[in-house]
Formats: C-alpha cells, structure tokens, sequence
C-alpha cells in the first residue's frame, strides 16, 4: 500500500489549499488505520496500572525520596509474554530498549516511537545482563550454550558481526556470565555466578570450572583480570556517580543477600569492601543501577524462604548513598534488572519476570551523558 500526500500548491485560493490539506488528512490517518491489516505493527500504548495520581504504586519510605517521585507519573506496562526478563539496556540513538528473555533463548526489542515488542536476536545463547560501550556498541553477558558457542561477553559490531570479548579465563570456560558495567576508562565489568549451569530451562546444564568471580576487561589491551573472588553467585554490579566506587550484589550470600561497596583503584584494582546493603525481611537483590545522586535502584523480589510474602516484595527498592531505603515501587511480578534511558534519560525501565514495565522519575543515570549512555 502507498500513502501519498499531495501539497497544495501555492498558487492554490487559501480555501481550496484548506481542503486539500483536510483530504490529505484524512487520507493519512485512514491509510495508517490500514496498516495492521497489512500485517504493520500497530501502534500500541503504554497501560499504566493505576489510574491515580500520585501512583499509589510509588512509595515514599523516607522524605528525601520525595524528591524522585513526580506526582502525575504511573508505572506502565510496556510490553508482556517474556519467559524470564532480565538485563535491559536503553539504545537513545535509535529511541528503543533491548531485552533479554533467557529461557526462550532470545533479546527482544521494544520500540519509543511504534510500541511495538519484536524480536531482536534469537538464539542468543540465552543472553542476560545487556549494556553499550562507550562507542555505543551492544555489549552482551551470553550466560548459556548455544551450538557449542556463549558463555561468554561479545560485542555486537555496527555490521552486526559479533566479536568475542572474554570467554575464558586461565584456560576455563566461564560458567554464565551475568550482569556487566562500563567504566569511564573503557573496561568492562562482569560477573560471573553459576546461575544458568544448573538446568535446562535458562540454559544448559554443564559442570562448572572457575569460582564465582567477577572480571575485567581492560579498556585498551583487552586483557581479562579477576577482581573479585570472595562473594558466593556475584549478580548485579554498577559504578558511583565518581566511578570511584563499584557496588556489587552477592546474590547467595546468608542468611540475607547483600551489596558490597569496592573502592576502585587507578591501576584497576579494588581496595576493602564494606557492606552497604543488605535485604533482610526476605527479599532478594538482582540487578542494580546508581542516579546521579549516589542512589542505587535495585531490582527486587522474594528469597523463595516459605515465609516470605512474595506480593509485597516485588518491584523495585531505592537506597540512597548511606544505603538506607528510601523508595519503594511496587510492580506485580519480581524485578530482576532495571535501566534507565528515553529522551531525557530520566525514564526507569524495569524487567519484571514475563513483562516490561516503565516510569518515568526525576532522576538520570549516574552515566548519562558520560559513559557509554
């Protein structure tokens, strides 16, 4: 089908230049309105999931989160029917989201403009955690096996070539790489829990042969360093606003899970950690993201303990610098991951279990228009 508009010609009466302009309307819109028929994507809108302003589902837990809360904001359901949604990163470039959905083996792509939710790639070797380097390039956490191919960290080249950043350490394969981080320097972080090794439904079962560890990819040499080898199923991991800090979420610790705080050397290196957070009242940390005032958003769920009451721990919890709860944002499936991203930079995008919900916050990311953003 083609959809032609004609202009009114400036020798055209103002009256007859009206109507050709109304026509050319009406033309447009119906032509549009054709479109899915045609088998386009239609256009789709967010669904907010309450209709009340202040969203009952944003929580202020302590004052100063007032500040991040924009009264006539509603978490939105953008997207539905992933398996298990992890890793979410926001392609400002080209105005659309990338999403993992490991079990089906496939990054799905959300849409600004359209609403549409398509496939991106698949296989993706059952990818996870997703970021951008700080040339724009799509950095992926491939966490599984796929025709003897992933477990390891790639770029994905402006042709859409994929070159293999890290797969092994010491001669041993990495067990499945999860979350990553971009520093100002170029370096790459990733950890590197056990998660996707133990079954068939995220991956492929394999025996494992590194510890968990979280790693670096040097910015210039590529060369692939272990920085941390002490915390039990590493998972989300971000930089302070200075980049100064890494903050790392131990996602087996006991009996609470925990973030640590690592001092960042200028050799690369990471000085005594500290605790900063931990999720007592059976909650469970996944991924993490820092604004751009030191506060960490983290994505939140249930520990599985038989006690835990799973519909009110579900969505996202906020800890300002001291790591003290600050906001809560309620959603009706587990968050595992989150990203910040749209026009501004100041829209939360959150991978719930089967869905992709969004809000939009007075805040940015610690990176946005610095690293890899």
């Amino acid at each position: 089908m083609t959809i032609k508009i004609n202009a009114p010609l400036a020798s055209d009466e103002p009256e007859n230049a009206r109507r050709s302009f109304l026509k050319s309307s009406l033309l447009f819109s119906a032509g549009v309105a054709s479109m899915g028929s045609l088998g386009f994507s239609r256009l789709a809108s967010a669904e907010p999931l309450t209709q009340r302003y202040p969203d009952e589902l944003v929580e202020i837990l302590d004052e100063s989160f007032a500040k991040y809360r924009l009264f006539n904001a509603s978490v939105e359901r953008l997207a539905t029917g992933m398996r298990w949604a992890e890793g979410p990163v926001w392609v400002g470039d080209g105005r659309y989201l990338l999403v993992s959905d490991i079990p089906d083996n496939r990054i799905m792509r959300w849409d600004e403009i359209t609403g549409s939710f398509d496939v991106f790639r698949q296989p993706s070797n059952h990818s996870n955690g997703l970021a951008r380097d700080l040339q724009g390039r799509l950095l992926t956490c491939e966490g599984s096996t796929t025709n003897d191919l992933g477990r390891r960290v790639t770029r994905t080249e402006p042709d859409g070539s994929i070159t293999v950043l890290a797969d092994q350490f010491e001669g041993k394969r990495f067990n499945s790489p999860n979350d990553l981080a971009v520093r100002g320097d170029g370096s790459i972080w990733f950890t590197d829990p056990p998660f996707q090794t133990g079954n068939y439904y995220e991956g492929h079962k394999i025996q494992t042969e590194l510890a968990d560890a979280v790693y670096r990819i040097d910015g210039e040499t590529g060369a692939v360093t272990r920085v941390i080898d002490s915390i039990s199923g590493p998972n989300g991991l971000c930089f302070s606003p200075d980049q100064k800090t890494l903050y790392a979420v131990e996602g087996r610790a006991k009996p609470n899970r925990l973030v640590w705080a690592y001092p960042v050397n200028a050799n690369g290196t990471l000085g005594e950690r500290r605790k900063h957070i931990e999720a007592s009242a059976y909650g469970a940390l996944d991924g993490i993201k820092c604004d751009e005032d030191g506060n960490l958003w983290c994505g939140w769920g249930s520990s599985g303990a038989p006690e835990a009451v799973t519909a009110d721990l579900d969505g996202v919890m906020i800890f300002n610098p001291a790591g003290k709860a600050i906001g809560k944002i309620r959603l009706p499936e587990r968050c595992a991951n989150l990203c910040f991203g749209g026009a501004k930079g100041n829209r939360l995008f959150m991978a719930g279990s089967h869905s992709l919900y969004a809000l939009y916050v007075n805040t940015r990311d610690a990176s946005f228009g610095k690293y890899g953003s």
